[in-house]
This record gives C-alpha cells, sequence and structure tokens, in this order.
C-alpha cells in the first residue's frame, strides 16, 4: 500500500520536519510549564509537553480543527483510549524482541503477537472512526478514518487476518511434541530430533496412572517409559539440559515456519505498525488534553477557541480569564477577569493583597498563552492571541522572604539569563521577584529590570509585594521611551468591601488600603485597640 503522510498534529510532512529541525518552536522550558501549572494539568506519561508548542498559526489552525472534533464527538476520545494500551504493548514487545535477539526462536513468536497487536489496533480504529465518519469535520481525522478504511478493507488486510489465524492457531495449540533418538549398537543415543509437534499430551504408561484414568489402552500418545532426567531426585543441570535441546528443536520448528510468514508480510506490517507507533505520543497527547478541557466544561467553566493574530500584532485579548489548574483543584466559585496587553500596557506591575490572586492571574495569562501554542482552547469567554518566541518565568524557590544575600544574588543572576534570551516578541512572568532582599533594594532594582523589559519591547507581568513601585512607573516610562520601549502599567488585586475579592483591576494601587486591610481582619488597627481596651 502506498505510504502517506498521516499525523493528527501537522498538516502535512514539510511543518512536521520543520517542527521537528526547530522551526516555529517557541522556547517553553519544561520548567515554564511547571511553574504555572501546565505539566500537572496534562500530565503525560510517554512525552513532555514541550514537544508540542508551535509558532506556526497553520499548525495551530490545524490542531484547533483536530481537538474541536474530539470535544464535539466524545466517541474519538473513547477510540484512541482503546487503542492506546494496545500501542504500549506493541512498543514492549518490539523492546522484547530486540533483546531477545535477531535468530532467537522468541522474536519469531514475538513478530506473530505484534502482527496479533497490529490487527487489534486496525479493528478498534474502524470500527470506532466509521461510527463516527459523518460527524468529523478537520481534516486530521478525516484523513485517519479514510487511510484506515483503506487498510481495513484490503484484500492484503483479509489475507493476513486469514493466515494469521491459522499460524496463531497452530503455535498455540502445541500440548507436546514426539522425538526420534536414533542409538548406536551399544544402544547409546547417538542423535535425536523431533518427528512431530502435536496438539495432545502425552499419557503416563504406568499402571496405577491408568487406573486412575480407567483406560488401559495403549496408543501413541500413551509413555511406555519416563526419561530419566525429569525423575525424582535428578541433578537439575541434567534437567535444564534436556529443556535447552528440547526448546531448540521447537525454536527450529516454528522458526522455520514464522520465517516463511515474516517474509509474505515483508515491510507491509512494519511499516503500518510505525506508523501507529509514530502517532502514539499524539494520540496520548490529545487524548490528555480533551480530556482536561472536557473536566473543564463539564465543570460549568468557559472554554473558547481563540482568534490567532499575526505576531506582528502582539495581541492578547481574554474576555472572563480565570486559572484552569485551579478550577480542576477547588469546588468553589471561580472568579474571571478581563485581560489584555494594549499600546497603553505592553507590561503590568501588578499588586495587592497577599493571597489576593496576584500569582493566580499571572499563571492564567501564562497557561492561555501556552494553551493557545498547542492549539488547544483558552480558559475564558473569547480571546484573540498572538504566538510569542518564548515564555520566561521568575517564580519565587523557597518562602524564606528575610535579607538573603545569597538567594538575591541567585534571583539577579536568574533574571539576567531571562534578558540574554527575551525579545520584543516574549512573554515574561515575574511573581513576587525580588523577595528576598529589603523593600528598598527590592524596589531599586526592579525599577532597572522593568524599565530594562520596556526597552526590549516584549509583553508580560511584574507581580510584587512592592506596592510603592507604581509610584516609579511614569519615571520608569520615560526611561524606557527614550528607547524606543513599550509602556508599563499597573494592575492591582482588588478588595470589596473588606474581602479580597480576586477581581484585577487595571488601576494605580493603594498600598494603605492592604495595610489597614490587613490591621482590620485581625483588629490590629488602633481604633480597634483602644476600644478593645476600654471594654
Amino acid at each position: 500500500m502506498e505510504n502517506k503522510f498521516l499525523s493528527l498534529l501537522y498538516p502535512d510532512a514539510a511543518s512536521e520536519d520543520a517542527h521537528r529541525t526547530g522551526g516555529a518552536r517557541p522556547n517553553i522550558s519544561e520548567s515554564v510549564c511547571e511553574e504555572i501549572g501546565l505539566s500537572d494539568m496534562l500530565g503525560l506519561k510517554n512525552s513532555s509537553v514541550t514537544e508540542y508548542f508551535t509558532s506556526d498559526e497553520r499548525v495551530i489552525r490545524f490542531r484547533q480543527e483536530t481537538i474541536s472534533d474530539m470535544l464535539s464527538i466524545p466517541e474519538l476520545g473513547e477510540t484512541l483510549s482503546r487503542v492506546l494500551p494496545v500501542l504500549f504493548d506493541i512498543t514492549e514487545l518490539r523492546g522484547m524482541d530486540l533483546d531477545s535477539g535477531e535468530h532467537s526462536g522468541d522474536s519469531y513468536l514475538y513478530s506473530i503477537t505484534e502482527i496479533e497487536l497490529y490487527i487489534s489496533c486496525i479493528d478498534v480504529l474502524h470500527r470506532g472512526l466509521s461510527e463516527v465518519k459523518d460527524r468529523i469535520k478537520g481534516e486530521a481525522f478525516g484523513r485517519l478514518c479514510d487511510y484506515i478504511t483503506e487498510l481495513a478493507e484490503s484484500e492484503y488486510y483479509r489475507d493476513l487476518n486469514e493466515q494469521l489465524s491459522k499460524l496463531s492457531s497452530r503455535i498455540r495449540e502445541v500440548r507436546s511434541i514426539t522425538v526420534g533418538v536414533n542409538l548406536d549398537a551399544q544402544l547409546r543415543p547417538k542423535n535425536a530430533g523431533v518427528i512431530s509437534i502435536n496438539s495432545e499430551t502425552f499419557k503416563s504408561g504406568e499402571l496405577l496412572d491408568k487406573i486412575l484414568r480407567l483406560s488401559f489402552k495403549n496408543d501413541s500418545f500413551t509413555c511406555i517409559a519416563s526419561l530419566v532426567p525429569f525423575g525424582k531426585g535428578q541433578n537439575e543441570n541434567r534437567r535444564e539440559a534436556l529443556c535447552h535441546a528440547f526448546n531448540s528443536a521447537i525454536n527450529d520448528v516454528f522458526r522455520s515456519s514464522v520465517r516463511s510468514w515474516r517474509k509474505i508480510i515483508g515491510e507491509y506490517v512494519l511499516d503500518n505498525t510505525d506508523f501507529l507507533l509514530k502517532i502514539l505520543p499524539e494520540i496520548e497527547f490529545l487524548n490528555k488534553a480533551a480530556s482536561m478541557l472536557g473536566r473543564l466544561r463539564d465543570r460549568g467553566c468557559s472554554i473558547c477557541m481563540p482568534e490567532i493574530c499575526s505576531p506582528e500584532e502582539k495581541a492578547f485579548d481574554c474576555v472572563s480569564l480565570y486559572n484552569p489548574s485551579v478550577a480542576l483543584q477547588i469546588d468553589d466559585d471561580i472568579v474571571s477577569n478581563d485581560f489584555r496587553f494594549d499600546d497603553d500596557g505592553r507590561i503590568f506591575v501588578l499588586t495587592g493583597p497577599n493571597r489576593g490572586g496576584k500569582s493566580v492571574i499571572t499563571c492564567a495569562v501564562g497557561l492561555a498563552q501556552a494553551l493557545a501554542q498547542l492549539g488547544l482552547c483558552l480558559p475564558c469567554d473569547s480571546a484573540m492571541i498572538s504566538s510569542v518566541d518564548g515564555i520566561y518565568t521568575h517564580f519565587p524557590e523557597g518562602a524564606d522572604t528575610t535579607l538573603d544575600k545569597g538567594r538575591l544574588g541567585e534571583e539577579c543572576a536568574r533574571l539576567r539569563e531571562i534578558f540574554d534570551a527575551v525579545t520584543p516578541d516574549s512573554m515574561i512572568l515575574l511573581d513576587e521577584s525580588l523577595s528576598s532582599t529589603g523593600a528598598y533594594e527590592a524596589a531599586y532594582i526592579a525599577a532597572e529590570i522593568l524599565a530594562g523589559f520596556g526597552s526590549v519591547g516584549c509583553r508580560g507581568i511584574f507581580s510584587t509585594h512592592l506596592h510603592d513601585l507604581a509610584a516609579s512607573i511614569d519615571s520608569i516610562n520615560e526611561r524606557s521611551a527614550a528607547h524606543g520601549g513599550v509602556r508599563i502599567d499597573t494592575l492591582v488585586a482588588g478588595i470589596y468591601e473588606g474581602k479580597r475579592s480576586f477581581k484585577i483591576e487595571r488601576a494605580k494601587p493603594d498600598g494603605k488600603s492592604y495595610a489597614r486591610d490587613i490591621t482590620d481582619k485581625y483588629g490590629l488597627s488602633f481604633e480597634s485597640i483602644i476600644e478593645k481596651k476600654r471594654i
């Protein structure tokens, strides 16, 4: 059968080859995926999510069609779920085949088992895809359905099933072998060989066994004497020697049968098994992604397919954005926020009370960007988004926020690495950076790096406890603008009626309100203390 390009993630061989060689692949590392919560959300076991990020708009739209089919046709996911364990078995079997050696008798039996597994995969895919063929809209599953149908309905495939059934039945029905031994003049064994392979077991010829069987008939399957190595009290080495001899003889018999069989199927089965193994990681990725998005939808959370904009637009406009990682872990109502980068704010300084949602929204923005560049739905009502060439995170590595020159040096070194890699088309996510030093030093360094990122022209969020930093935004913007930089604006994690609302507002922060919130909550305001002393 003619080899065809088949992939569930790439529209053609050229786009896949470009991806494999590093083209249109954004710099989104495994550590970034872990920090924003993406790795745990997908839980891939046989590949890394970093393998699937792309900046190719055509590839993204192709995947959007694929995941849309999976979300609208649940039977597709069920079919892929049934195929996955069989493909894992083929992968494991191939490893065993290689370990056993090319000329081992086992390798021929492994090849039969692999063909059985291959046929099982094709049958499952054929039944599953045929039932939903009329509902498939995307190119990926449409193409897969056509190819599997062509395979399963071919004359060669029917012959393959028939021949395999005969051969596997012959092998699985073996219950005994008949051995012939030539003797010399002194009745010593001279040579021996297998005379026949039988589907019936031999029976003991001892009188007690005949009485128990209620049969005294002697036939070709009744032993007249047992071989000594299998008698009681015999040396284990003698037993193993005879077993090895028998196994070698059996392998020789099957080798000749399976060799001719393997020659008949040739590259046909191997090529088609390779095709299935090639898309194994793709199947797992799509299955995990569809399952994650399905759980969000079942929970009542909005998901949408974003409109992909050109990189030049630097678009990021999400309506009612929420953090899907948090949504999958809690039962409370999820707070959503509109979030947009624009000409008045490509970088935001986000301040607010502790546990007020700063980290949650910072990760939500990163997750939305990452999911878009995987070709998946986003956790919001609607979205317009451009690809980035990298996402760089700088999150706290420990809970110690005291003065620590060693940790401050590590933070600055990590920030330096980000500056070395970031471009105007990158996204930065800084969460409580510089928390390892005092407020004065932290504010000074923060102002420097913000002016630097502004001059680079990237987009991003600086989530911080440094509320006074907002007072320096105008001067930071002046420095950045002098070098053609983008504007920096401020966001505030709000408080409503004394409670954390987890709503993010585009406003100037009021540090006193956060402090006042804390003193009121714990009864530490001057008025509360005086009132308590009066009582």
